[in-house]
């Protein structure tokens, strides 16, 4: 398995026209923050080349964001914006996307509101993230994986139903979640291997034990690239 993802690295990073920078200068930090406002539903959009991203429910505010690059134009770049009840934010790394080497250090640690209906994409190319939103009002996710492994942590009792959606590419994705929620799963695997524990397997998708009474209802649907999925419901 390793030896065949060292094989497919760098046709990967040549078809994504990832730019590689082994070369970090000193590291630069900054924050960033949004205030609450009466948005009855917010879309959340983070788009990062590569590095390493944490995001967290129980902010005070809407969002809050520290950041630490190596690479001064790496930046990031947050934006907000509203029309009518809906708002838009966008947190996202400059320019192309960018794979990191050697001693250069990306990183973003952001925490989001619990209180505010949030509708979350995230498109990560390569790296580790991590993601504990178990205690967020979602209400829809999806999520976009190049190279490297994610931890998606959504135990917790749901708001509302929602339908999450992950595209794993090369590395491995682990999605936790409660095994008294009512959760709906579908995984595809390309080259690699699927691996559920808690739920029941019923005609190629699994459910949890009190998926049919459930109030409020998970659907996941999750494509496997080159690499490991698991779905852990304790």
């Amino acid at each position: 398995m390793r030896s065949g993802y060292l094989l497919l690295l760098p046709a990967l990073v040549s078809l994504t026209g990832c730019v590689i920078d082994s070369h970090g200068g000193p590291v630069q930090y900054s924050s960033e923050s949004v205030e609450m406002d009466d948005s009855e539903l917010v879309r959340v959009e983070l788009r990062m080349g590569a590095g390493e991203l944490r995001v967290s429910d129980g902010g005070a505010k809407l969002m809050r964001a520290d950041f630490a690059y190596s690479v001064p134009s790496w930046k990031p770049v947050v934006r907000y914006r509203r029309s009518g009840k809906e708002a838009s934010l966008t947190i996202e790394q400059p320019g192309r996307n960018h794979t990191t080497l050697g001693n250069t250090k990306y990183r973003w640690e952001l925490q989001l509101n619990k209180k505010v209906p949030v509708d979350l994409t995230l498109h990560f190319g390569a790296g580790d993230a991590r993601l504990d939103l178990g205690s967020l009002d979602l209400r829809g996710m999806e999520v976009n994986m190049g190279v490297g492994q994610l931890d998606l942590d959504l135990r917790g009792k749901p708001k509302h139903s929602y339908n999450v959606a992950i595209h794993g590419g090369i590395g491995e994705a682990t999605v936790r979640v409660s095994a008294d929620a009512g959760i709906y799963a579908e995984a595809h695997g390309g080259i690699g291997e699927i691996k559920v524990r808690g739920l029941q397997q019923e005609n190629g998708h699994w459910v949890s034990p009190t998926y049919d009474r459930a109030a409020n209802k998970i659907r996941m649907e999750i494509n496997g690239g080159i690499g490991q999925v698991n779905v852990i419901a304790d």
